[in-house]
């Protein structure tokens, strides 16, 4: 711990200091910073390795590789020092993607404050104003309940919505654009992230409607695929499946479906996988996949389900397809929850937020 040291406090905020630090974090000891060089090999030298994660800090990298050496230079004449250094991610990360119940319950407020704040957006965008005016009344919220921001917040009018990480939210709103709100809040380190899109007329065009048809139905396949013991890439797999339906019967992909998916034509449209882990980090560690084989989804996981077609003005032409039709420019849509992997099933932790059509026009 940094000690106290009034002076340097008045400048850049309190400190918890050594005395305070057993109390307050439930330490067993703890030392000044300072003496963490003649400290930390002490605690090293009995064991058999050293779980550490090498490359984020290449001062400290150098600092524990330099005990390790030290330690070994020793091992000679004491008998024992830690033999290898192995990378401590892989301990941590399995235990981050298993939520236990207090971190559920700072994962549901933090979904409920964000489900609070999309329907606020939903019923204040209107045309004429901007973006930023949106993204501020879904902050402020976020502030007033108590949470902070999970990741920059999107909010993408017209042709916007076809950026993926749109963050400039400086644009007017006009009356046929779709809005794409992607946002999320934080609660104790913990995020939510949530995505919808609706007419901020109040009515979406027949063309917006049937590629936001095509989407919900995308995703409401993608979630019926989530139960424990499910690989990994199913959901995305169904997902994917019912948008390549889709754009087929709108003529907007033409040929064989499997072959379509396995050649990835429909990537131009839909690029993005159907979701990601979700906790500490918005996008949050744990891997997917081992080798060929996938990670099977376990109670206690926490994942986003969200499927998009994006069909900007700038598509480039896809080998044996046809052009698109200037009609379907400019329309982005993308729907998202959080999901809680169960023992019977799953929980949609952000299901306060309405999707259907009806609930997207006013």
């Amino acid at each position: 711990m940094e000690p106290k040291d009034i002076k340097t406090e008045i400048w850049t905020g309190y400190r918890t200091g050594v005395e305070a630090a057993q109390e307050k974090y439930g330490a067993d000891i703890a030392y000044p910073i300072a003496e963490l060089a003649e400290q930390l090999p002490q605690y090293l030298k009995y064991a058999d390795r050293i779980l550490y994660r090498l490359g984020h800090d290449d001062a400290f990298n150098a600092q524990v590789i330099g005990f390790w050496q030290q330690l070994l230079r020793r091992r000679g004449r004491d008998g024992y020092a830690p033999t290898a250094i192995e990378d401590l991610s892989d301990y941590l990360h399995a235990m981050r993607l298993i939520k236990d119940p207090s971190e559920l319950q700072q994962m549901r407020r933090a979904a409920a404050i964000a489900a609070e704040a999309h329907n606020l957006a939903r019923t204040i965008a209107q045309p004429g104003m901007y973006e930023y005016e949106v993204q501020a009344a879904i902050e402020h919220l976020f502030a007033k309940q108590g949470g902070g921001v999970a990741y920059p917040s999107i909010v993408a009018s017209g042709g916007n919505s076809c950026i993926l990480h749109y963050v400039e939210n400086n644009q007017k709103m006009g009356e046929t654009d779709l809005l794409l709100i992607d946002a999320g809040c934080s609660v104790g380190y913990y995020n939510s992230d949530i995505t919808r899109t609706f007419p901020v007329g109040g009515t979406f065009t027949p063309e917006q409607k049937a590629i936001y048809e095509i989407v919900l139905e995308a995703q409401l396949a993608a979630i019926d695929c989530i139960a424990p013991g499910i690989p990994y890439n199913e959901h995305h797999d169904a997902a994917v499946r019912v948008i390549v339906e889709g754009l087929l019967d709108l003529g907007l992909l033409v040929g064989d479906i499997d072959e379509i998916i396995s050649e990835e034509k429909y990537k131009p449209f839909y690029m993005h996988k159907t979701g990601h882990w979700l906790g500490l980090d918005v996008h949050d560690v744990g891997a997917y996949k081992y080798g060929e084989d996938w990670q099977e989804l376990a109670v206690g996981n926490v994942l986003t389900v969200e499927p998009g077609i994006y069909i900007s003005p700038y598509i480039e032409p896809i080998e044996g397809q046809p052009e698109v039709d200037p009609q379907w420019h400019g329309i982005g849509v993308r729907i998202e929850d959080d999901v809680l992997v169960t023992e019977t099933g799953l929980e949609i932790l952000t299901e306060a937020v309405p999707k259907s059509v009806a609930a997207m026009e006013r």
